[in-house]
């Protein structure tokens, strides 16, 4: 996945090429720069095991899994906040009030009928179907453009939830992508990517239809094999968002 603006995804062919004893120096070059940097940066230690050298990747999933477990020790205390400031003397038309105001801020649960969409990379032998050229690195790739295109186009067929992976969007959430991956609220996805919708699956599905961006991807899932799959159920669950909420004050748009 790629966060780029990819404003061109065509694929293109590099014409340019070195002179053979170019080529060979500057390998060589290469190979005697590599081993004076390795040897800088050992100095008699084990690089393989030297905890300053941890792969970022690696870092990124044990700060996924620790905002993972803040997640669910932050649902848990706002569940005992709203059992202790909720009245049991409050009107019947105060409390509708209170639970319309909780669905769509999207902090309860939501179940409905509903549409789930995943995208996923190409295989990692991918060619061009016949017809079309052969295939770039980006071209085989979930972009962030992609996953924005589909929650969007729920958004217009009249989602009234959506969950990406396992969490619920609310109006703050921010699908972005970091090198290959899904960064979401604080957790790293990798694909394939399901986002699910609940709401009238048939506007849903036409809103899917109707998106340029959407039929651009499809493009090139007709192509190189990207993952594109369409499913309909009858009855889902959306969580409620349980995570932290930054914003403090809100004015509606003019």
């Amino acid at each position: 996945m790629s966060n780029s603006a990819d404003s061109s995804r065509g694929p293109g062919r590099r014409a340019f090429r070195h002179p053979a004893r170019l080529l060979t120096a500057a390998v060589f070059a290469l190979a005697g720069l590599i081993f004076v940097t390795s040897a800088n940066t050992a100095k008699g230690t084990n690089i393989r095991t030297d905890a300053s050298l941890l792969k970022l990747s690696d870092l990124i999933q044990q700060r996924s899994g620790k905002n993972a477990q803040l997640d669910e020790t932050n649902a848990s205390v706002r569940e005992d906040i709203d059992a202790l400031v909720r009245r049991d003397d409050g009107t019947t038309e105060e409390n509708a009030r209170l639970k319309a105001l909780e669905r769509a801020a999207g902090t309860t649960k939501l179940s409905g009928r509903a549409v789930a969409v995943t995208l996923n990379d190409a295989p990692p032998d991918a060619t061009a179907n016949p017809g079309y050229p052969d295939p770039q690195p980006n071209d085989l790739v979930i972009h962030q453009q992609d996953l924005q295109a589909v929650v969007n186009a729920l958004w217009q067929g009249g989602a009234q939830g959506i969950q990406v992976m396992d969490q619920r969007l609310i109006s703050t959430s921010a699908v972005r992508c970091v090198g290959n991956t899904l960064i979401l609220q604080g957790r790293v996805y990798s694909p394939p990517y399901k986002i699910t919708a609940v709401g009238d699956p048939a506007a849903l599905k036409q809103a899917l239809d109707d998106s340029p961006a959407i039929n651009n991807y499809l493009l090139y899932v007709k192509a190189y094999g990207l993952g594109w799959k369409v499913d309909e159920h009858q009855a889902v669950t959306l969580p409620g968002y349980s995570g932290t909420v930054d914003l403090h004050q809100a004015e509606p748009a003019k």
